[in-house]
C-alpha cells in the first residue's frame, strides 16, 4: 500500500492572485507558487494582499521549497514575505528565477533563497519530490505545467496557461509531451487553470496583436504614443517596440519594474530591441513626439504607477499633453474596474485620447478558454480533477467542463482556499482545513488585523464621534471634573451638529455620574458604558453608525 499524498490550497482558489498550494510527500512539503494580490476597493489603506502562512509557519522544518511556475505576482510577489521567515529552495525557469530574484532583493530576504533552474521538459528530484517541466504558453514566457511524480501516481499542475498556436517566442503548450505523460503514466490528479473556463471559445494568438499596435501606430503617425503593459509581458513588451520601430519611432521605458525587466530580458535574449532604438526617459525631451514610444507601467491602474502619476500630473518624467495618445494594452483583472477607469478619467482631462480593450483590439488573454480547456482535458484524461485558479464561478464552470469530457461528477472536486485533498489508493477524498484567512499589508506593516480594515471602512463612510471625561478620584469617591467633551470627524456639522454635540453631552454626562454613583471606577467599566451611551444616542438620532471613541481621564485601571 502506497503512502497517501496531500494537497493543501492555500491561496488562489475563488479570487484572482494570492496563488499557493503545496504538496505533502513522505511528510515533506513543496509549495506550487507562491503569489500575493491587489486589494479591492474596499480593503482601505491595504497595499497587497498574501496568503496565510500560518501552516507553513507551524511546519516550517517539513518545507522543502516552493515550484514557481510563472513570474506573475500572483504567482511569485510572495516569495519575499514568505523568505522573511524561512529559508526557501526556489525552482523555476530563469526568466521565472530573475523575476522573483528582482522582488526578493527588494525585500533584503535573498540570502534566504537557493535557486534552481530548469528548463523545458527537465525532471529534476528535490528531496522527495520528482518534478517534471512542461513548457506552457502564457502572457510571460517560459512558464511550466509541473508533473509531481508522487508514490500515488502523477499530479499535474497545469500552471497558467493558453494553447497558442503562433506564440511570440515560438515556444508551443507542450502537448505532446503531456499526451505522453498521460498515456505512459497516467495522470491520477490534475489542477487546472480556470480563469477563463466561463468564456467560450479559444483564445486570441498574442502575434495578432502586433499588427493590430502596428495599425494604430501608423494611424497616429504625429501624435506622441504611451503604451502601458504588464512589465512582466515581455512578449507584449516586444511587439509594442516592433511596432514603434517599424513606424520610425524611438523607445523609452517608464517604471521601475518595466525598467527592471527590460533590462533583465534583454540580458538573458528573451527581448530584441537595437540599442540605438532604446533611450532613457530622461532623454525623451531631444526628440519630437512623433518619433517617440514610451512604454509604461500602470495598466491596472495601480495608484503609484507611472501611469496612475500622469493622470494625477504627478510624474516627474512625462507630462501629458494634449493630443497625446495614450494604448492600455491590457485587460482589468477583476477588481481593479475603478482604478483603471479613474486613470482613464484622469489621463482624458488632460487631453489625452485613451485606447483600451473596451474599444480596440490590443489585449489577448493568457489564459485558455473553454474550448482549449476541453482540448488539455482530453489529452490529459485524468482520474480525478480539482479546478484551481478563478473565482469561484470560473472553477464551477470549469467543473461542467470536466464533466462533460467524461470525468464522472464524483470524480470532480470544487476546493477552497484552507482545504486540503488527501490521494490514496482508495481515490482522492477531503482532509483537513488549515488557515486560509486573507493577510492585509500596509506598506511595511504586514499581518493587518481584519479587525482594522472594518474600523477604516467606518471611519471612511460614516466617520467618528470621541467623547473625553476628564475624573477626579480620591478614595472610594469618584467625581467628574468638567462635561464631557464631545468631537467629531464624518459625522455632523453646522447648527444641526452643535445642538446634537450638546445633547449628546448631557446624555454622556448623566450616564457617567450615575456609573459613579454605582461605585463604577475602572476605565474598561466607563469605556464601555460611555460608548454604549453614545453609540445608542447617535443612532436613535441620526441613523448613523460612526466609530464611538471613549476617552477615560483619571479612572482606576484593572479589570471589571
Amino acid at each position: 500500500m502506497a503512502k497517501p499524498v496531500r494537497v493543501v490550497f492555500l491561496g488562489g482558489l475563488g479570487e484572482i492572485g494570492r496563488n499557493c498550494a503545496a504538496v505533502v510527500v513522505e511528510d515533506r512539503i513543496m509549495l506550487i507558487d507562491c503569489g500575493l494580490m491587489f486589494p479591492d476597493d474596499d480593503m482601505a489603506g491595504v497595499d497587497l494582499v498574501l496568503p496565510d502562512f500560518t501552516w507553513l509557519r507551524e511546519n516550517q522544518h517539513r518545507v522543502e521549497g516552493v515550484v514557481a511556475t510563472h513570474g506573475h505576482e500572483d504567482h511569485i510577489g510572495a516569495l519575499g514575505h514568505l523568505l522573511s521567515e524561512m529559508p526557501l529552495k526556489i525552482i523555476g525557469s530563469a526568466l521565472t528565477l530573475g523575476l522573483a530574484r528582482n522582488r526578493i532583493q527588494e525585500r533584503g530576504v535573498l540570502k534566504q533563497a537557493t535557486f534552481i533552474e530548469v528548463k523545458d521538459n527537465d525532471r529534476i528530484k528535490v528531496g522527495p519530490f520528482d518534478l517534471e517541466f512542461f513548457p506552457v504558453t502564457h502572457s510571460v514566457p517560459h512558464g511550466f505545467a509541473t508533473a509531481f511524480h508522487t508514490p500515488q501516481g502523477v499530479i499535474l499542475h497545469s500552471g497558467d496557461f493558453k494553447l497558442d498556436m503562433t506564440p511570440v517566442d515560438s515556444r508551443l503548450t507542450d502537448l505532446a509531451a503531456i499526451g505522453h505523460l498521460a498515456k505512459d503514466d497516467g495522470i491520477r490528479l490534475f489542477l487546472c487553470d480556470s480563469t477563463n473556463a466561463d468564456s467560450e471559445g479559444f483564445s486570441p494568438s498574442e502575434t495578432s496583436i502586433g499588427q493590430s499596435l502596428k495599425d494604430l501606430f501608423l494611424r497616429r503617425a504625429d501624435q506622441r504614443i504611451i503604451v502601458a503593459s504588464f512589465a512582466s509581458h515581455i512578449h507584449r513588451v516586444q511587439q509594442v517596440a516592433d511596432a514603434a520601430i517599424a513606424c520610425g519611432r524611438t523607445v523609452a521605458t517608464l517604471g521601475r519594474s518595466m525598467n527592471n525587466n527590460v533590462a533583465l530580458a534583454r540580458q538573458m535574449g528573451l527581448l530584441k530591441i537595437p540599442d540605438n532604438k532604446l533611450i532613457k526617459i530622461e532623454d525623451i525631451d531631444g526628440f519630437p513626439d512623433n518619433e517617440l514610444c514610451i512604454i509604461s507601467t500602470g495598466s491596472q491602474g495601480e495608484p503609484m504607477s507611472a501611469l496612475a502619476r500622469m493622470a494625477a500630473g504627478e510624474n516627474r518624467f512625462l507630462s501629458i499633453r494634449d493630443g497625446d495618445c495614450v494604448i492600455l494594452s491590457s485587460h482589468p483583472i477583476p477588481g481593479n474596474e475603478s482604478s483603471v477607469s479613474r486613470v482613464i478619467d484622469g489621463l482624458l482631462r488632460k487631453g489625452a485620447e485613451v485606447i483600451h480593450s473596451g474599444t480596440h483590439k490590443v489585449h489577448a488573454t493568457g489564459h485558455a478558454k473553454a474550448e482549449e480547456l476541453r482540448v488539455m482535458h482530453s489529452i490529459v484524461q485524468p482520474e480525478w480533477f480539482v479546478p484551481v485558479h478563478g473565482e469561484f464561478s470560473h472553477m464551477t464552470s470549469h467543473a461542467k467542463i470536466g464533466a462533460a469530457m467524461g470525468l464522472s461528477e464524483d470524480h470532480i472536486l470544487i476546493c477552497q482556499d484552507g482545504q486540503s485533498v488527501v490521494l490514496d489508493d482508495k481515490g482522492l477524498t477531503r482532509g483537513e482545513d488549515v488557515p486560509a484567512e486573507y493577510i492585509y499589508v500596509d506598506g511595511t506593516v504586514g499581518d493587518l488585523a481584519h479587525s482594522v480594515l472594518v474600523e477604516r471602512r467606518i471611519l471612511g463612510t460614516d466617520g467618528f464621534v470621541c467623547a473625553t471625561i476628564s475624573l477626579r478620584v480620591e478614595g472610594p469617591n469618584a467625581v467628574l471634573l468638567r462635561e464631557p467633551e464631545i468631537t467629531s470627524r464624518g459625522w455632523v456639522d453646522g447648527d444641526e451638529g452643535a445642538q446634537l454635540r450638546k445633547q449628546a453631552t448631557l446624555a454622556v454626562r448623566d450616564s457617567i455620574e450615575q456609573a459613579l454613583a454605582d461605585g463604577k471606577r475602572t476605565r474598561q467599566e466607563l469605556e464601555r458604558i460611555t460608548r454604549r451611551t453614545l453609540g445608542r444616542f447617535v443612532s436613535n438620532r441620526t441613523r448613523l453608525r460612526p466609530m464611538i471613541v471613549p476617552v477615560i481621564l483619571g479612572a482606576h485601571e484593572g479589570a471589571d
